[in-house]
């Protein structure tokens, strides 16, 4: 083999592995969205006639875990959470860290009686009920309007 044939071998390698490896490298821009999702609850708000309901699914954390900030019509949920894992056995010793955190920030309506906010977490949701005012649940309330 000549060395001119040689050198062009060795260069097509960092090809391949490059080509080999693409799929990973073009994902790994999407890992910090990615890693964000997984540790990001998922949130549903529902209106009702009396209230608004927003659940937060949240399995695996205690009520002290959750942080439910109020500042003017900014409603914030935040949770950080760290655990740390020992096993020690006669061979060896292993530590686990991990840490996890979020927070989610809601802009509430005119509507809501911010002095009445209740929340609970029961069996891994997290549901706040954010009653209405008065004013609001009449002018919300069903109406039938006769045709003349």
């Amino acid at each position: 083999m000549s060395s001119k044939a040689l050198t062009k071998s060795y260069e097509t390698l960092p090809t391949l592995i490059e080509d080999f490896f693409r799929p990973w490298n073009d994902w790994w821009p999407m890992r910090e969205n990615w890693t964000k999702t997984l540790t990001m609850p998922s949130v549903n708000v529902a209106e009702h006639a009396a209230n608004y309901e927003l659940t937060l699914a949240a399995p695996g954390m205690k009520k002290n875990d959750f942080k439910i900030d109020l500042e003017g019509n900014t409603l914030t949920i935040s949770s950080e959470k760290e655990d740390t894992k020992e096993q020690k056995e006669a061979k060896y010793s292993r530590k686990e860290y991990s840490y996890s955190s979020f927070s989610r920030s809601f802009t509430l309506p005119e509507d809501v009686l911010r002095d009445k906010i209740d929340a609970k977490y029961d069996n891994g949701i997290l549901t706040l009920m954010l009653p209405k005012k008065e004013e609001a649940m009449k002018a919300s309330a069903n109406k039938m309007i006769e045709v003349k």
